[in-house]
């Protein structure tokens, strides 16, 4: 008889919808204490003013008058700095039931209108702790060492449920059904140690056109006593029919894998352990059904499973300060074998995961 450990749970659509989660009545609270059409909607653009409308996306307008958002000093793609609206949140968000409000609004019959045009908002919340136990189930399932230094990619889970409560707002883009990740930079201006205190905030930019859809970036900041001590931009594509019109992709040669170092065999349990270490309980990772729901004939690791994996190869060779950056190709479909290869020329590393069979690419990075 097979264990359960070993396959992911084939759960059912109920279960999937209703699955584990934890409490957001705090933060649903404080966010009806400003506004009650904020909570009775789900919309956080209930807290933002109105501001100038500024149709570019690819922040380049060279206008000679700077009437752009993208052209005023400081200025950001989708809202820059100051054009933005803080809402700080008495403590991070449950990442399940903020799932689940994804899954129900993916339900034929449920769907809404999603704004054209990226929030004006910035989300927040202070003193975020790390709990050792949590750290070292995190370190023990992306094959880091046990340590009180922060791995890079261990502050983008802590301060996920921030960006995910970001992304599910009703007025966002680009829902979070069916997006894919596709690309995520981590920069470390110093290490991060177990005891000290995270403040998080959070926001999007850059709305840009795609050929498959539209592109955005979503940045997490952490800092310690006002101090930036990490940021990572996460790069998500959400697929639609019409066409985005964006630049194509590269459908040049396949890129060149490095010299293998490592193969690494990649169960099924990676997708449920990943999940519960990180919030990220996406139904594509951890669920057949779930899988099948958005196209994928089995579950596939999450991305950030394997650039955590990539880095903890190369843990004992990074500095104090580094950029890591990762292009993801093709999923890791659960189970499969994949190779680790890396290769440095002074100015860092270059390192690529892929099929340990075919070759074929499943992610591409950098460290300088």
């Amino acid at each position: 008889m097979a264990s359960r450990d070993h396959e992911p749970d084939d759960l059912t659509l109920h279960d999937l919808i209703e699955g584990p989660t934890q409490d957001l009545t705090s933060a649903r609270a404080a966010l009806a204490a400003r506004t009650p059409q904020a909570e009775a909607t789900q919309d956080l653009s209930a807290l933002v003013p109105p501001r100038p409308v500024d149709h570019e996306v690819d922040g380049t307008s060279g206008d000679p008058q700077r009437r752009q958002l993208h052209d005023r000093p400081g200025g950001e793609p989708g809202g820059g700095q100051g054009e933005r609206v803080r809402v700080e949140l008495p403590r991070l968000p449950g990442a399940g039931a903020l799932y689940r409000r994804a899954l129900l609004g993916a339900l034929p019959g449920t769907g809404r209108r999603r704004g054209r045009e990226l929030p004006a908002l910035e989300l927040s919340v202070a003193g975020v702790t790390v709990d050792r136990a949590h750290l070292a189930d995190y370190d023990r399932v992306c094959g880091f060492r046990l340590a009180d230094r922060l791995p890079a990619t261990y502050l983008h889970v802590l301060g996920f449920p921030l960006s995910l409560r970001l992304m599910t707002a009703a007025d966002f883009p680009i829902p979070l059904t069916g997006v894919v990740h596709v690309a995520n930079r981590i920069t470390v201006a110093r290490p991060v140690q177990v005891g000290e205190s995270v403040d998080f905030r959070t926001y999007a930019e850059n709305l840009r056109p795609h050929e498959r859809g539209r592109q955005l970036d979503v940045v997490l900041v952490g800092s310690v006593d006002g101090e930036e001590v990490w940021r990572g931009v996460s790069t998500y594509l959400g697929k639609e029919r019409a066409a985005g019109g964006g630049p194509r992709r590269d459908r040049g040669d396949r890129p060149a894998s490095p010299a293998f170092s490592a193969q690494w065999r990649v169960t099924p349990r990676v997708g449920t352990d990943y999940a519960r270490v990180s919030g990220d309980h996406n139904p594509i990772h951890t669920s057949k059904l779930g899988a099948r729901l958005f196209g994928f004939p089995r579950p596939i690791a999450h991305g950030m499973w394997s650039k955590a994996r990539c880095l903890a190869a190369l843990e004992s060779r990074l500095p104090d300060a580094y950029t890591v950056d990762v292009a993801f190709k093709l999923p890791v479909p659960l189970p499969s074998t994949v190779a680790f290869g890396a290769t440095t020329g002074g100015a860092g590393w270059d390192f690529g995961l892929h099929g340990a069979r075919d070759g074929r690419p499943h992610l591409v990075g950098t460290v300088r």
